[in-house]
């Protein structure tokens, strides 16, 4: 069994203009998300998973001038796809997941980690949910335009 902590963070990264990074899953080509991570421990504020799994996922830097990254105030708990349960202590079977957004002043390259993502894109907000295999995922960005108001 494995050591994962079962708490992590989903960033949903985005333009001002509702254009939003999706990458795609390495272990399941096909499978599209935003930038997702758990905790490297259990005292790591949610901010810095935040920051963490940004860089090592895209490059970008939360702290970068211009990005913002927002506390949604969104919790998810759902249960561990079984074939990914052995990352986690034994006895584990539920993950909670907190969403966070990322603004970023424009479009920009990024640069995947090559072990984690095949490719990445970006696009329309309604367009990058429909792409979205999580469920959680689809959700928060179906609520960026609330969260980002009148543009």
């Amino acid at each position: 069994m494995g050591t994962k902590i079962p708490e992590s963070v989903l960033v949903v990264i985005h333009t001002p203009d509702l254009q939003v990074l999706l990458l795609e899953r390495a272990d399941h080509p096909g499978f599209w998300q935003s930038v997702t991570g758990s905790k490297d421990a259990p005292d790591e504020p949610l901010a810095e998973t935040c920051r963490r799994e940004v860089l090592e996922e895209t490059g970008l830097d939360v702290g970068a001038e211009g990005c913002v990254l927002e506390d949604w105030g969104v919790q998810n708990r759902y249960e561990i796809y079984p074939h990914w349960r052995h990352r986690y202590p034994e006895g584990v079977t539920h993950n909670t997941e907190y969403v966070f957004g990322l603004c970023v002043p424009s479009i920009r390259p990024v640069t995947i980690a090559p072990r984690e993502h095949l490719q990445y894109r970006w696009l329309p907000w309604d367009d990058a949910a429909g792409r979205c295999f999580s469920w959680s995922n689809v959700e928060a960005i179906r609520r960026l335009p609330e969260r980002a108001g009148p543009r």
